[in-house]
């Protein structure tokens, strides 16, 4: 019978394992402009940054040789970094919103007021309107009584 090998099996030895860089792609071969793609970079890097998962020496490498990482955790962080941006733009577009409505409502109220000031001069200049007319009647009746006054006295 044929000895067997099975039992006298040893694993391979392990072979050094060297730790390849991320993949990356060619920024040039995503049709950015050159500001979208210093941008995208960047973010890139704030993400991996923020995270510290990974040395932000590997994206500052890739950036440097115009390549973007597509690992998938870089992916992710990138992913989450502009999901956290999307959510800050929308907080702060939303409170200025209310900001911008609570203007407008001050705003109307103050046009509203403004507007009942305006009739209310317009009513007083009606009122000066008519005691300039009752002061020209009694100018007329006083100098009726005077000249009366001549004519008796």
């Amino acid at each position: 019978m044929p000895p067997s090998t099975h039992h006298h099996l040893r694993p391979p030895p392990q072979q050094p394992v060297a730790t390849a860089p991320p993949p990356s792609i060619p920024v040039s071969r995503l049709g950015l402009s050159a500001q979208d793609t210093a941008s995208l970079q960047q973010h890139q890097q704030l993400a991996l940054a923020q995270q510290q998962q990974r040395s932000p020496a590997a994206s500052s490498h890739a950036s440097s040789q115009g390549r973007l990482l597509l690992d998938p955790a870089s992916l992710t962080l990138l992913s989450r970094h502009f999901d956290r941006l999307n959510y800050a733009t929308e907080t702060a577009t939303r409170a200025q919103y209310d900001r911008a409505g609570n203007a407008l409502r001050v705003a109307d109220a103050e046009i509203a007021r403004f507007r009942a000031i305006l009739q209310q001069i317009d009513e007083l200049e009606m009122e000066l309107e008519k005691i300039g007319r009752i002061r020209e009647i009694v100018r007329g009746f006083r100098a009726r009584v005077e000249q009366m006054e001549r004519r008796l006295g």
